[in-house]
């Protein structure tokens, strides 16, 4: 069986079939929504469809972060995938965990510099089963209503701490992240009795699913259920939306407990990698 390119034609079967592995497609399925197949955006998907209705698909962004969707594909099928985006630069790669250290394998990445490189717990919750710890005292604000500095400061330690980015890197990240949170709507600050503790996103969002991202609470206001009281309350203006489902992939144990203190359920493994040098091919 080959791969063939996707067109716009494929869009809504692209669509219904991405919404059928919804846990572990948020992100692929999230960008087909935003930038559509094929444009010039950095986050817009290149596409390839095993079979019509379809059985796989396979696909890079235009900024080289590959989303596939293969949950039967055999190791040939993988590999000639593979091949069709040799010479792209390579930002990373996220997928279910099973078919991502497949790919790793049969693309010959294994050894490739990684600032991340971790296969994640995944969770489910269906928003009417939400479990709202005590708010008194809290209020959760969108990103600009505190001050740059702070949020700017918490997404460089984020991306320090969590995707090992080096402080440079980091810098210039979060500067570009906040500009986009801010104009996408998709970030909330908790404050507790006026004052900001803990940071919270989406980053993936559809009219039914949210995926829950870059959660962040300061090391000195740690252990104080920040960060899951920020998630709760994200999650109730979402449901008031009309969203029914929040995903999301835990990064440590102690963010496990603290999702299943609000409700979430185990959901499977999800890998995410990203490379040292996004600039690298293929």
């Amino acid at each position: 069986m080959t791969w063939r390119a996707a067109q716009d034609a494929d869009v809504s079967k692209i669509d219904a079939f991405l919404s059928q592995h919804i846990q572990t497609s948020m992100f692929p399925l999230a960008n087909l929504r935003d930038h559509g197949l094929n444009a010039t955006h950095p986050r817009a998907l290149n596409v390839w469809l095993l079979e019509d209705a379809p059985r796989a698909l396979f696909s890079i962004t235009n900024e080289g972060m590959v989303l596939p969707q293969c949950p039967d594909c055999s190791d040939a099928e993988l590999a000639g995938a593979v091949e069709l985006i040799r010479g792209r630069k390579l930002f990373g790669l996220a997928a279910e965990a099973t078919q991502a250290r497949r790919i790793m394998r049969l693309a010959g990445w294994e050894g490739r510099p990684a600032t991340l490189n971790s296969d994640e717990p995944g969770f489910t919750l269906n928003l009417d089963q939400l479990v709202v710890p005590d708010t008194s005292g809290a209020t959760l604000v969108p990103l600009g209503a505190i001050g740059r500095a702070v949020t700017e400061s918490w997404r460089r330690d984020y991306l320090i701490e969590a995707m090992d980015f080096d402080p440079e890197r980091a810098e210039k990240q979060a500067g570009e992240d906040y500009v986009s949170y801010t104009a996408r709507d998709s970030h909330r600050v908790l404050l507790f009795d006026g004052a900001p503790v803990a940071m919270t996103g989406f980053n993936a969002r559809l009219p039914e699913t949210v995926q829950i991202g870059g959660v962040y609470t300061p090391p000195d206001l740690r252990g104080r259920g920040y960060g899951r009281l920020a998630v709760a309350l994200h999650l109730i203006e979402a449901r008031n939306a009309g969203a029914q489902r929040a995903v999301l992939f835990a990064a440590s144990d102690s963010a496990a407990r603290a999702y299943i203190g609000i409700g979430f359920q185990p959901a499977g493994q999800y890998s995410l990698v990203l490379f040292t040098n996004p600039e690298d091919t293929a």
